[in-house]
């Protein structure tokens, strides 16, 4: 089983639809039993006396429009043990990435990487929460998801 943690700040917008995103390609190429797929955050700007909020309303409704349905997830934080547990740690910008490798205490087998890395176009996904193009950062999710998948199972 592959297992991919998608990690950004908050674990609000972006790392949630790479989430969802993921496991709806997934689930289309009827992979799901080979993958298992999450989302953290760096901070825990998001999380509250341990409950964590939901998927940021904006994000939920980009995922809706494609037919993804987010519903249930809540914001949690990466924790160092998640590096033994994932086999890829997916940030979304390079900010996540040198907040991952603090928090992990590095990254001695290489599978710390933005999202972007593995397309034709390495570059960080823009946060939406501070853009507000929703669309912009789907676009970017599908096509990292899109290339890692295809990496993944070729």
């Amino acid at each position: 089983m592959i297992k991919i943690l998608f990690v950004c700040h908050g674990n609000i917008c972006r790392s949630p639809m790479a989430e969802f995103v993921m496991k709806d390609m997934i689930a289309q190429k009827r992979l799901s039993q080979d993958f298992f797929i999450a989302s953290a955050a760096t901070s825990t700007e998001e999380i509250w006396n341990g409950i964590g909020n939901p998927v940021y309303p904006p994000a939920r409704a980009k995922l809706a429009e494609h037919g993804i349905d987010c519903g249930g997830k809540r914001a949690v934080q990466l924790q160092r043990s998640d590096y033994e547990r994932y086999d890829y740690l997916i940030g979304m910008d390079s900010a996540n990435i040198r907040n991952m490798l603090r928090m992990l205490g590095g990254d001695p087998e290489g599978k710390v990487s933005r999202l972007l890395d593995v397309t034709d176009s390495p570059r960080d996904i823009s946060d939406p929460w501070y853009t507000g193009d929703f669309e912009r950062t789907y676009r970017d999710v599908v096509a990292g998801c899109s290339a890692l998948l295809e990496k993944l199972i070729s």
